[in-house]
């Protein structure tokens, strides 16, 4: 399973920090702390998550929210922004989530890297869960 990450600049230092730990994650940018746009790196991840259904991806901004807002609006991803383990874990165990959104200016290094570990190894409780889900997807 592919894991893609990305960040703008507020987000930049924590997702170094996590390409580090995890050398397997495949970094999509930024590239440095020079300011760039949220939404541009929140696309990025999107667009290859597209082409590999099964990939998880990880975006960070300074609140988490504007990459959350943007990753929602494409059909296949059901982005969640995480502030704690339980957050987290229903996330995945009963909304499915496909993309984690941290917000680098309110989570330290120790509870992103938690959170992350939970989110890829929580899966999908399936059940009454699954026709929730797939409303989720539906086109309004």
């Amino acid at each position: 399973m592919n894991i893609y990450i990305g960040s703008d600049h507020a987000g930049f230092e924590l997702k170094n920090l996590l390409v580090q730990r995890h050398p397997h994650f495949i970094d999509i940018g930024c590239k440095g702390l020079d300011s760039v746009d949220y939404p541009d790196y929140a696309n990025l991840v999107c667009e290859k998550m597209k082409t590999d259904p099964t990939a998880l991806g990880i975006l960070i901004c300074g609140s988490g929210q504007g990459v959350c807002m943007r990753a929602n609006k494409f059909s296949h991803i059901r982005a969640a922004l995480v502030y704690n383990d339980e957050v987290t874990k229903l996330s995945r165990e009963h909304n499915d989530a496909n993309v984690i959104c941290i917000g680098s200016r309110f989570a330290s290094s120790e509870n992103a890297i938690k959170w992350i570990n939970i989110f890829i190894n929580t899966p999908f409780s399936e059940g009454r869960h699954r026709q929730r889900v797939d409303k989720i997807s539906q086109s309004t």
